[in-house]
């Protein structure tokens, strides 16, 4: 088994509390709402008509007009993303030898905003009217493709798509590339913005997603009695991820380890969870496993945590199975509460959370908790964050199509 520790080095979020890491750190502490009715287009006939937009991001701020004009705004947050990642790690790209510098993003479902757009234009104007930038905006790689580019990585460049699983499975894809030797730097995490006409009307037909639009910042209540569905949102979350010699090599800022990660299919429903939360187990105890810890030795888990009703207890019995009495001990967070569900970008802008839970000492509170289900019987931090010490956590992503992806992250020791 390879002995190459994997650090995280730098980090970028862009999300419905801000621009940065800072203001998305800072409003998940005060347990500030960023859901709110929908300004982009007309919900006014759409059964949900709120969501988690990145109101604060305009892409003319961080990229020139014509870089803007070629790129859907999933891959315009995945690269604002990246940068905000690349400058806080310090690392000097032209310094670097490209080979061993790559990029794997995750993102569900890509440029749905381009699809639309262009889809429209055909039925009005014609085949000849449609925009020679459409496959290249829409494309689920065209994230990865344009970091790539940015920086100039020449090692491995891929895109992850697991649905909702989808940053977490592109996280442990980066971790392993470095952990065989085959790079020594990664670009990893999701982006995601599917928050559009059809996206929501898609959503909404599911019967997925909470209907409280009298009450947007109340609606995304993970584990609470009353949820009605999950809000959906939108935002990036890039993590830069490295060998830890390299790292120390060029004398980094070091934010925390990756110590673990886990992954399963439920092989079962293609949008519900195993009930008893047997994939979702399997996906933590092998994270346990990789990382050679005790389930004793987490202090706190980033829950997926949705909101809905099969979701929240599903995931409730896979901690329960894997825990056992720990379980109970755990403090458990969801941060969706705050920023709702970004889909295949969840688990970058969750890792963050939990690497910024382990470098404060808080866990952040899953706001909206005023009943929790019966089923939902664990320390789920409600409302109110609490100061902590933190030196190993878990960040759970679980997607349509039964995709189960975890990883764990703890504390640099030295």
């Amino acid at each position: 088994m390879s002995t190459r520790r994997v650090v995280i080095t730098g980090m970028g979020v862009i999300s419905p509390l801000g621009d940065g890491l800072e203001p998305f750190w800072d409003g998940l502490v005060a347990g500030r709402s960023g859901i709110a009715p929908i300004a982009r287009f007309d919900a006014s006939e759409f059964d949900t008509r709120f969501g988690g937009e990145c109101r604060e991001f305009e892409p003319d701020r961080y990229l020139d007009r014509k870089q803007t004009k070629r790129l859907d705004r999933f891959a315009q947050l995945a690269l604002v993303a990246a940068q905000m990642a690349s400058r806080d790690s310090g690392i000097a790209f032209e310094q670097e030898d490209g080979r061993r510098v790559g990029v794997i993003i995750g993102s569900g479902i890509g440029g749905l905003a381009e699809l639309e757009s262009q889809h429209k234009r055909l039925l009005d104007k014609g085949p000849t009217k449609v925009s020679a930038f459409t496959i290249p905006k829409l494309m689920l790689n065209a994230a990865s493709g344009n970091i790539s580019i940015l920086v100039g990585a020449c090692g491995p460049s891929t895109a992850v798509a697991t649905a909702c699983a989808s940053a977490t499975n592109a996280m442990g894809d980066a971790y392993l590339t470095i952990k065989r030797d085959e790079a020594d730097v990664m670009f990893t995490g999701g982006s995601e913005a599917a928050l559009t006409p059809l996206g929501l009307a898609a959503f909404c037909a599911m019967h997925a997603l909470s209907t409280r639009n009298d009450d947007p910042a109340g609606a995304s209540r993970p584990f609470e009695k009353s949820r009605d569905g999950f809000v959906m949102g939108e935002g990036a979350g890039i993590v830069l991820f490295e060998e830890l010699e390299h790292a120390r090599a060029r004398g980094a800022r070091i934010y925390a380890e990756l110590l673990g990660f886990g992954a399963s299919s439920d092989a079962g429903h293609i949008t519900q969870p195993m009930e008893d939360g047997a994939g979702a187990a399997e996906a933590m105890r092998q994270a346990l496993t990789d990382a050679r810890l005790a389930p004793d030795d987490i202090d706190y888990i980033n829950a997926h945590g949705t909101a809905t009703i099969l979701g929240d207890i599903a995931e409730t019995r896979a901690v329960k199975t894997v825990f056992g009495d720990h379980a109970r001990r755990l403090a458990i967070s969801s941060t969706k509460s705050c920023v709702g569900h970004l889909l295949g970008a969840s688990g970058g802008v969750e890792l963050a959370a939990t690497i910024m839970a382990i470098q404060h000492g808080v866990a952040p509170p899953t706001i909206n908790l005023d009943e929790p289900d019966p089923e939902c019987d664990l320390d789920y931090v409600p409302n109110t964050a609490r100061d902590m010490q933190i030196d190993r956590a878990m960040s759970n992503s679980f997607g349509f199509g039964g995709h189960n992806a975890c990883v764990i992250v703890g504390r640099y020791q030295g």
